[in-house]
């Protein structure tokens, strides 16, 4: 009987598999959905600048992969799985909706930066209770020792990236259409995703969600799985007093030193003291100590990779939208549609990694976890490697074919299947039944170190010129009045980039603001004097914006430029013609990091192939000693 039944299991997937698969697509989808939106919305509507936008998209999804630890806490110590998921579900649809009212009253800045920040808020604690706990029940769907979980795990990664494809392409269709009004409709279609997520799970939970013997999994906490003979351990005021220091005397060094900010600053020390709280427990024999520092090791090196690979949303993002011809067929592609290439690859090429560590499983070749987590960090080097010579030598005032984006999302696709979800499949299988939850937690919270770091990474995209303030006045001035005499000749921008164009420049320019930061007008008085700029100037600022009809030199390196934006009308639905007004600096400081500057796209893209490169060449090698110490698992 026992035969039969362990032949069954190996034909197939328990259903409940299937169930958090789309469980999980409907919150990917909702996660997403935003996220492709988020750095646009940022700088399109609120008309944040780059570096600024960058910081708050760092930080977001920094904090986002922060909170599952104390989801997973709850988890393991009070709820179980499965209320710690509803409660996030609900606490994630909140913030969806924050989000579509951040971007109903987007024209009041203060208004939607409040609503935007609340929503935030409740998007980072919904989705810690959320995250590590489905993650944690895929696990408990088989017997353990069972070979099925590595393509468990694959297969529940394609609901995560199914829903991570359809995400940008419906939430960019509705939000993504240049008029920044319509961002909350991408942002309501995230928060009904959401609703669908919780309405699925909880109808479907108790009929499929079970063990193999037909338990239900994830109604009682973790730590009552543990073996009831194992003897209860007082919490040791000393370790925990070390735990504090460390957190404390970390979070110090990180702010004052490494100046990373209030939020950062806790990322980072939080990354260093949870996981030396949970390695000192005095609980755990050496056998387990050993499995849980192969975690730990693996999601150092697992920092590098999602730094890198969560360009995505913010510097990558700025690739498409500035420097990337998305014109297929006379129809322009929106830049968030770009964030569907990863999660529709991983749709297509799964399938084909499923069948491939199947087969070499069958042959005693299959690789082991670290193994396969250092090829994955080599072929995100090799991503950043194609489209670094793409963009070698290119001028800036130039855009490439979306043949370079496409390649490398498609490379990084294969580095992220030999990682994530093996990365997720390994701490299942290593970590202690008591800590089921919490070590996932761990695993994700090395995810939002690397999502804080990508934020500080992305605010080194070198910009030849860069906005320092940009403006919709509530009340027209009559700026075209104003700007009379300024407009640009069309012929410039089919100039020679090496030659140089005459401008006015202003004796003197008055600019007042209300409270709210909002353009309540503008005097200048031009002067018969012009100076030459740059061609090349004034075409890098056509291809951020080419709806600019008129600008005025402020200063040798201040330059005011003007434009008719169309802006929906939330109260009569129809479009209104708005001036707006952007200030560019012409000579903006160009980033360093590690002492090298970065001065062209060339330099800041291989400063993730240097990145990536190293950290899979470190791994590989201790990879052999990571197998030893798993101790027997792989």
């Amino acid at each position: 009987m026992e035969s039969i039944e362990t032949k069954t299991q190996q034909t197939g997937h328990p259903k409940g598999l299937y169930v958090l698969f789309v469980t999980e697509m409907w919150e990917r989808f909702s996660y997403y959905g935003m996220r492709a939106l988020f750095i646009l919305f940022m700088t399109k509507a609120l008309l944040f600048d780059k570096a600024h936008a960058s910081d708050i998209y760092g930080s977001y999804t920094g904090l986002v992969y922060l909170t599952p630890l104390l989801g997973g806490y709850m988890a393991d110590r009070y709820w179980g799985n499965r209320k710690s998921i509803i409660i996030g579900g609900v606490l994630m649809a909140i913030g969806q909706l924050l989000m579509f009212l951040a971007g109903t009253y987007y024209q009041d800045v203060t208004v939607a930066t409040t609503l935007m920040f609340a929503g935030l808020t409740f998007l980072i604690i919904g989705n810690g209770f959320f995250k590590p706990n489905i993650s944690t029940m895929v696990g408990q769907l088989y017997p353990a020792g069972d070979k099925r979980v590595d393509s468990a795990f694959t297969i529940f990664y394609m609901g995560i990236n199914l829903g991570a494809f359809i995400a940008p392409l419906l939430c960019g269709y509705l939000g993504d259409t240049k008029n920044p009004g319509d961002f909350r409709w991408g942002f309501m279609a995230a928060c009904v995703g959401m609703i669908l997520s919780l309405i699925l799970f909880i109808t479907l939970k108790n009929k499929y969600i079970v063990t193999p013997t037909g338990e239900q999994i994830g109604e009682k906490p973790n730590s009552s799985r543990q073996d009831t003979n194992t003897e209860s351990i007082p919490m040791s005021p000393t370790r925990l007093i070390s735990t504090l220091v460390i957190l404390v005397g970390t979070f110090a060094a990180f702010f004052n030193y490494f100046d990373l900010g209030l939020i950062g600053s806790f990322i980072f020390s939080l990354t260093i003291s949870a996981p030396y709280f949970i390695i000192t427990d005095p609980a755990l024999s050496k056998v387990e100590k050993q499995r849980i520092w192969v975690v730990y090791i693996a999601a150092f090196f697992v920092i590098f990779f999602w730094a890198a690979f969560e360009q995505a949303g913010a510097s990558l993002t700025y690739f498409a939208e500035e420097q990337t011809n998305r014109t297929v067929m006379g129809m322009n592609v929106p830049a968030s549609y770009f964030q569907s290439v990863n999660a529709v690859a991983i749709v297509i090429f799964a399938p084909l990694f499923v069948w491939l560590w199947g087969w070499l499983g069958n042959k005693g070749m299959e690789p082991a976890s670290p193994f396969k987590q250092s090829i994955g960090l080599f072929l995100l080097a090799i991503g950043y490697l194609v489209i670094a010579f793409g963009v070698k030598g290119l001028d800036p005032s130039a855009k490439v074919s979306m043949v370079w984006l496409l390649g490398l999302y498609t490379i990084h696709t294969f580095g992220e299947l030999c990682l994530s979800p093996i990365g997720l499949s390994m701490v299942n299988k290593l970590a202690p039944v008591k800590l089921a939850s919490l070590l996932m937690g761990v695993w994700f919270l090395s995810t939002a170190a690397a999502n804080k770091f990508a934020g500080t990474l992305s605010s080194l995209y070198p910009e030849e010129v860069k906005i320092e303030k940009s403006y919709i006045p509530e009340a027209s001035p009559a700026l075209i009045k104003t700007l009379e005499g300024n407009m640009l000749d069309t012929n410039v921008w089919k100039a020679d980039p090496k030659s140089t164009y005459k401008l006015n420049v202003a004796k003197y320019a008055t600019v007042k603001v209300d409270k709210k930061d909002s353009l309540t007008s503008l005097t200048i008085d031009s002067t018969s004097k012009t100076a030459e700029i740059s061609v090349f100037h004034l075409k890098v600022i056509k291809s951020s914006n080419d709806k600019i009809d008129r600008a005025v030199l402020l200063s040798d390196t201040s330059l005011l430029t003007h434009e008719i934006a169309e802006v929906k009308n939330a109260k009569t639905g129809k479009f209104d013609k708005v001036e707006k007004l952007q200030f560019w600096n012409l000579k903006p400081v160009k980033p360093s990091f590690a002492g090298t500057k970065i001065e062209t796209l060339y330099d800041f893209f291989m400063l993730f192939v240097y990145m990536a490169g190293i950290a899979a060449v470190i791994l590989f090698f201790l990879s052999s000693k990571l197998l030893k110490m798993m101790n027997g698992v792989r």
